[in-house]
């Protein structure tokens, strides 16, 4: 039996990251793909370390550190030292990156409503549904190759 799940959600990643990034910029939103995936961990829970950043966006931690460096140039977060651990510093958002996300926001309806556009609600329901038992599947299977 021929599957092409896998390939379906390479192909489906690349092009809802192309027009998102598109949306951002028709709505004077200058970030990447990468650095919203932050923003958005960070917009839950401001002032985490690279380690958890990486653990919630699913992004290596070299990928994060390198992110992160553009996005402080940028302006967007801060650096700072953990106060009760001084190993750590913690990525904070700035007052800019706090007046995105409401932009944000906006342009992530308008990606999930045409992301699910002719998809009954029990059907959206079932696909996360499938997508979650997928990513635990993955993630516990990382973990065996650590």
């Amino acid at each position: 039996m021929e599957t092409n799940g896998g390939f379906y959600i390479t192909q489906i990643k690349q092009l809802q990251d192309r027009i998102f990034e598109r949306l951002l910029a028709e709505n004077g939103i200058g970030i990447s793909g990468g650095q919203g995936r932050i923003l958005f961990v960070l917009w839950k829970s401001d002032h985490l370390t690279i380690s958890e950043i990486s653990a919630r966006t699913s992004l290596a931690k070299n990928t994060v550190s390198i992110v992160v460096d553009g996005m402080v140039n940028k302006g967007i977060v801060t650096r700072e030292i953990n106060l009760s651990n001084r190993r750590q510093t913690l990525i904070s958002l700035t007052k800019y990156a706090k007046s995105l996300h409401e932009k944000y926001e906006t342009v992530s309806e308008k990606m999930t409503a045409l992301f699910y556009q002719g998809f009954s609600k029990k059907e959206q329901e079932e696909f996360e549904c499938f997508l979650s038992r997928i990513l635990d599947t993955l993630i516990n299977a990382e973990k065996e190759y650590k």
